[in-house]
């Protein structure tokens, strides 16, 4: 039987929470001070990353958290890739026509190699579309090719895509970060030794211990400079600070809580960059749960909540407030949503109206909060806690092992829980992935089981439509129907924030957090 982490803050305000972080790092800072400052041995060939958790699943197909899309970016390829202003560019694929809306053809890059020395064809990708199809494995994204009727090989290295439809969003979703090819007859067990064709080649994983990729001889693409990368699993800031002041590991991103990198920022042998970012933290709630499924109290929650001062205490200010899940700068962003600013006031009055009274001890109903036994994601979930206690809800929080948090939120079994969205966010495609009634579990991430058939219309006709005027007035209206539904909260898009040893180079952050800067990273002499 699986014992979750029980916290409780009632009562504490956020002034008294920053103190006990701040207690905390005033401990890592006196630590710091007795290790010193003379960094261990390290291996020239070997770069030590720190991430918070270990990758639910290496399987491309499979995986969809944070650490799988980040790792698997760099072990695998899509056809395309994105570039710069969400624009696609080659990948796997040196070009692509669409003689018309329900044919897609694209020819393949001669030479290249899985890592395990295997010429890479045409086969191999109608396998890796396939396979999620026909449920040869089970996969959250099947979904995203519910457009596509057949995929064949015509030759060595042309693939024929025809649809059922016309899909605007089918390159996304064949591109880098959300797509990667697999060998052919790869099947359920390929997450144990997954093999791609990326700049890097899985070595090994030890779970919640770490991942060891190494340069892949075989890379069409870059060759990278670093030979080896551990990725270690280290869930407690404080650790991961102490490795990084001591030189035993050498990067971390978008990990630390914010109020340790003012400790960090001054130390000699590290340091700290930070750039606009794309990531959505965002708060989920299950729609299928009796008190939950009215919209006024999700409403009230939201005006519940001071994300100002969120962002301003436990972020540092490393964050802005989000009213959507695209980027700010995106073609289909729109500001012209409802707003459910700080407002107890207004939370009290939505909760009345949904017929919650205050009881004798002020309270009006009772939640639970499940989180990742992360301690910012904790703390986060404290100040939920205090905020939503204020306007007569009962919070309560249960942190698991990262694993554990997952696989309820993918199964359902949470009333509320927080996550980010990370670089698949960039495609407004997002909102059929996470919203459409096609998209519930395992089909696609549509953990609200939130379900609006004027919403499921309009992301049809934007998918379909050959207008971007047409499809940007779908998006428009898709993002002011979620934002007065408010299935989730977009709470704010993160800073990329990287902490790194100055033996190492060339490190430049992407606005979607990803690991690819390893690609070009080097250690300084090499």
């Amino acid at each position: 039987m699986r014992r979750p982490f029980l916290h409780g803050v009632k009562g504490l305000s956020i002034r008294r929470l920053q103190h006990r972080l701040w207690s905390g790092y005033l401990l890592f800072a006196v630590l710091m001070v007795l290790v010193g400052c003379r960094a261990p041995q390290r291996s020239s060939h070997t770069l030590v990353f720190l991430i918070q958790s270990s990758p639910a699943n290496l399987d491309p197909r499979i995986g969809t958290d944070e650490a799988s899309e980040h790792i698997d970016e760099l072990l695998f390829d899509g056809l395309v890739d994105r570039g710069a202003h969400y624009r696609f560019t080659p990948a796997l694929a040196t070009s692509w026509q669409q003689p018309n809306p329900l044919t897609l053809v694209f020819h393949l890059r001669a030479g290249v190699r899985f890592s395990n020395g295997r010429p890479m064809t045409a086969r191999d990708v109608v396998w890796s579309i396939d396979s999620m199809r026909n449920g040869a494995v089970i996969s959250p994204k099947a979904a995203a090719y519910n457009s596509v009727a057949s995929v064949q090989a015509t030759g060595p290295l042309t693939v024929v895509f025809h649809l059922r439809h016309p899909d605007n969003f089918l390159l996304t979703n064949l591109s880098t970060g959300a797509f990667g090819v697999v060998p052919y007859g790869a099947g359920k067990g390929f997450w144990r030794h997954p093999v791609g064709t990326g700049p890097f080649r899985f070595v090994s994983q030890r779970i919640d211990q770490d991942v060891l990729i190494e340069r892949n001889p075989y890379s069409w693409s870059v060759k990278p400079k670093i030979a080896r990368v551990r990725f270690a699993v280290v869930p407690d800031a404080i650790t991961m600070a102490l490795e990084l002041e001591k030189g035993s590991a050498d990067v971390e991103i978008n990990s630390l809580p914010m109020d340790v990198l003012p400790v960090l920022v001054r130390r000699p042998n590290l340091r700290v960059d930070d750039a606009a970012g794309t990531d959505v933290q965002y708060l989920a709630f299950n729609l299928r749960d009796p008190l939950l499924k009215h919209v006024r109290v999700r409403q009230a929650i939201a005006c519940a909540i001071n994300r100002p001062l969120i962002i301003r205490t436990l972020l540092g200010g490393h964050a802005q407030p989000a009213v959507s899940l695209l980027p700010p700068d995106h073609w289909a962003w729109t500001g012209d949503v409802p707003r459910y600013t700080y407002d107890p006031a207004r939370a009290d009055r939505l909760l009345d109206e949904a017929g919650y009274k205050r009881g004798p001890d002020g309270m009006r109903f009772h939640l639970t909060m499940t989180t990742s036994n992360d301690e910012e994601t904790r703390l986060l979930a404290a100040v939920f806690q205090q905020q939503l206690a204020k306007v007569g809800i009962a919070l309560s929080i249960r942190s698991y092992e990262f694993a554990t948090f997952y696989s309820d939120v993918t199964h359902g079994a949470f009333q509320m829980y927080s996550l980010k969205w990370v670089g698949g966010n960039e495609q407004p495609d997002i909102f059929s992935y996470v919203f459409s009634t096609a998209s519930f579990p395992p089909d696609g991430a549509n953990r609200s089981y939130y379900s609006n058939p004027h919403l499921d219309a309009l992301l049809t006709d934007a998918a379909q439509s050959e207008s971007m005027a047409r499809r940007r007035t779908d998006y428009v209206q898709v993002q002011q129907i979620l934002a007065r539904d408010l299935p989730s909260i977009n709470l704010w898009y993160r800073n990329t924030v990287v902490v790194y040893n100055r033996r190492l180079t060339h490190v430049v952050p992407s606005p979607s957090g990803s690991y690819r800067f390893l690609e070009t990273a080097q250690f300084a002499g090499n």
